[in-house]
């Protein structure tokens, strides 16, 4: 593959991504594409159109049809034809959730079935070569759900990173310069990935903070299964084991977080694809750096790497287990510079504060439920707000404050003190997604027996006041879908003013009628 060829390939991909974003972000302003409903976890205030994978996407296509034009051989790839249906099928499985909310189990079940039929097409890891002895492995049986997790792993990987305006796109970046490389001595996979690195670094001139486009559920579940196709492709079906070892390397990042994430989740009874605000990144801005300060910083350490993954490539693996040291060596030094990675190192203390908290967790999901279903249900905001004062009161909260665009209401629950909720560091803020102004606090007093409390520090334990943040996460989630509920409900504003529209009266009923008697109208 000649050089000339792998720029003229990017610049394809960068003058489509440059050109396609600006009328992707026309169409999303003019139509209200994709401002689907802001969840908890989302650290943006204001709607961003999630659509930037269609422009990534589309530069594939681009690159793609391109080559077919210039090259008719491009034609003669036999089951690398597949990698283009296939990753455009997964795009377009993060494009309906992006537009419509699917759920966690929906869209598992339908990244499984798309990795199925690719494998079963052509495409998956058959064998294996074990770096040292060079003996190659039959995977027999095994091929299709080694496949299958792989290809999935890569895709929800990318999709659990892209949490912070750049770094899903930066780190794609990096996998596609590191997958030239790799691949480029197997037919058409370095054109698309040289394509693929022009469209990201357009891409990144929207997406880099302050973000003016996502790349969505589309964009990164496009990326991943992308990214996952071309590693096996250009491992030969699986046999080189430093081709699919190289982006291993590059992937630390989503996989330390994914990986914390799962843990996180499990000790405490959460669901694992339960999105929250305790990722890597999201610790990091809750530091007080900047998003520009905490994406450059990963892209550094995302970039020390990526250099290993091209070592252990160009090493054909047999430093692997030195390069696997050398990188372990960074993370730990890396995680001890900030506070929040001491629990890391404290399993036992961090196993058995999270399991005396699953109870709690456990109860405060199920009221969640409830309110959020109590927003299709309620006819105003002010009952809704007592929906959320009733919950605060059972799960131990001593005063709630909301504060909605019209004004800020505060609630001091029974048996408590005014002055023990100023506390900073036993008040819990949650804004409202999608609405700038709008917000939930949720504030814990100090035990009776240590009022007053010392000024400088606060008298429930770190356990504690861990277990009530998330009891105040999973209040503000329900809470943020049950005015999502309402709202789609009465089509009014935000407001404990808004009055919804009386139901009609009930006619009467004819004399002699078995239901001529009064009657009540009923709530619709």
């Amino acid at each position: 593959m000649e050089w000339i060829e792998l720029i003229f390939g990017g610049l394809i991909g960068l003058a489509t991504s440059l050109s396609l974003i600006p009328l992707i972000l026309q169409a999303s302003r003019r139509l209200g594409l994709a401002n689907r409903a802001g969840e908890a976890h989302h650290t943006h205030t204001l709607p961003v159109p999630r659509l930037g994978g269609i422009a990534l996407a589309t530069a594939m296509l681009t690159v793609f049809f391109v080559f077919i034009f210039l090259e008719p051989d491009f034609l003669k790839l036999n089951e690398r034809w597949l990698v283009i249906p296939s990753s455009l099928a997964m795009f377009g499985l993060g494009l309906w959730d992006d537009l419509y909310a699917l759920g966690a189990r929906r869209k598992l079940f339908g990244q499984i079935l798309i990795a199925s039929v690719t494998f079963f097409c052509g495409i998956g890891i058959a064998h294996f070569r074990i770096p040292f002895s060079g003996r190659v492995i039959d995977l027999g049986l095994w091929a299709w759900p080694v496949t299958v997790f792989w290809l999935v792993a890569i895709t929800n990987l990318i999709n659990l990173i892209d949490g912070v305006d750049g770094l899903a796109g930066g780190i794609c970046l990096m996998l596609m310069i590191l997958l030239v490389y790799v691949s480029v001595q197997t037919g058409f996979v370095p054109l698309i990935t040289a394509g693929m690195a022009g469209a990201l670094l357009g891409f990144l001139r929207y997406n880099f903070p302050p973000a003016r486009i996502y790349l969505g559920d589309g964009g990164a579940y496009f990326l991943g299964f992308l990214i996952g196709c071309l590693t096996i492709v250009s491992s030969q079906k699986g046999t080189i084991f430093a081709a699919l070892a190289a982006p291993l390397f590059v992937l630390a990042l989503p996989i330390i977080d994914t990986s914390l994430a799962i843990l996180r989740r499990g000790l405490r009874g959460l669901p694992l694809f339960r999105p929250d605000r305790k990722h890597i990144h999201h610790r990091l801005l809750a530091l007080g750096h900047s998003r520009r300060q905490v994406v450059i910083g990963l892209y550094a350490f995302t970039a020390f790497f990526l250099l290993l993954g091209f070592l252990a490539f160009f090493s054909n693996g047999q430093y692997f287990a030195l390069f696997l040291g050398v990188g372990t060596l960074v993370i730990i030094l890396t995680a001890g510079k900030f506070s929040f990675s001491r629990e890391w190192f404290s399993i036992g203390r961090v196993l058995g504060n999270s399991l005396d908290a699953r109870a709690d967790v456990q109860y405060a999901m199920s009221l969640a439920r409830w309110l959020a279903l109590e927003g299709g249900r309620t006819q105003t905001m002010e009952q809704l707000a007592e929906d959320v004062v009733f919950i605060a009161r059972k799960l131990g909260f001593s005063r709630v404050v909301i504060r909605l665009e019209d004004e800020e209401k505060t609630w001091q629950l029974t048996g408590t003190h005014t002055e023990k909720c100023q506390l900073k560091c036993c008040t819990f803020q949650h804004p409202l997604p999608d609405h700038k102004y709008c917000r939930l606090e949720l504030c814990v007093a100090c035990p009776a027996d240590q009022w007053p409390p010392a000024p400088e520090a606060c008298l429930i334990s770190e356990p504690r006041l861990n277990t009530l943040g998330i009891l105040g996460e999973l209040v503000a989630e329900g809470w943020a879908k049950a005015v999502d509920g309402w709202k789609k409900r009465h089509q009014l504003p935000v407001r404990f003013d808004a009055r919804p529209q009386a139901p009609p009266t009930v006619a009467a009923k004819p004399p002699g009628s078995v239901l001529a008697k009064e009657e009540t109208p009923l709530d619709p």
